[in-house]
């Protein structure tokens, strides 16, 4: 293992809410466009998730939490820092958003996985904000078998849920049942779709040599995640053998 690089991820949208409003998905309500985790402790110093430090705290504006002790064989350090700020007399929101750490292990491969994952929760934050803030979030996940951690593997899921490569059309689903969902994102590497009550993200993690994974962030009232999970779980199964 080497002694590790630093590395740098930037990334700045505007969109369609308040910075109240992204400020509380940000630190509130993660898991409707990451997956749930320990929230901040809301002061300078406070305890942040998974071990971290708050080492910026000034709401709606600054969030940032650090840790120098990641625990992950690949990193030693992880920061995450958001800035919040609004635009058109406050109806709108300017974020920028910073992840920053050092990878000792493997940094090209790890560099670009992070980044091009960045780019699909990013977008999953704002899809969020403009279509399902503020609600609250049922998550589930779902993992493919290890036949799954192929790079044209997310190529397989896509015919098989019948889903093309242009973002913005609408399409008809053969998930775990049929259902009609907006492609909302589309690369070669990750499939997103919308739905009336929730966001399906689908990450094909091949070309990192990791399995295929499926996220829902289900906005209904009476959602049920555990059923999802379980269905969304089968589906994969199906695909790529348990």
């Amino acid at each position: 293992m080497s002694e590790g690089r630093e590395f740098e991820i930037v990334r700045e949208f505007e969109v369609d809410a308040t910075p109240e409003q992204v400020w509380e998905t940000v630190t509130g309500n993660p898991g409707a466009y990451l997956w749930p985790m320990e929230a901040p402790e809301p002061r300078l110093g406070g305890s942040g998730p998974f071990g971290s430090t708050v080492t910026a705290w000034d709401p709606p504006h600054r969030y940032t939490n650090l840790s120098d002790d990641v625990g992950m064989s690949v990193q030693s350090r992880n920061q995450l820092d958001y800035e919040i700020e609004p635009r058109d007399d406050g109806r709108r929101a300017w974020v920028r958003y910073v992840h920053s750490g050092i990878f000792v292990d493997d940094w090209e491969n790890q560099y670009d996985g992070a980044g091009r994952h960045t780019d699909f929760y990013l977008h999953t934050l704002r899809e969020y904000l403009t279509h399902f803030a503020p609600r609250p979030v049922a998550f589930s996940s779902a993992e493919g078998a290890a036949a799954s951690a192929t790079p044209d593997a997310i190529a397989l899921v896509a015919r098989e849920l019948g889903v093309g490569e242009s973002a913005g059309e609408r399409v008809r689903v053969h998930g775990p049942g049929e259902f009609d969902a907006v492609l909302d994102y589309r690369t070669p590497e990750f499939i997103g779709l919308r739905t009336e009550h929730a966001l399906v993200r689908i990450f094909g993690r091949g070309r990192w040599g990791a399995p295929v994974g499926i996220s829902v962030h289900d906005f209904a009232p009476a959602a049920d995640p555990k059923g999802t999970e379980t269905a969304w779980q089968g589906w994969l199964d199906g695909v790529f053998g348990a």
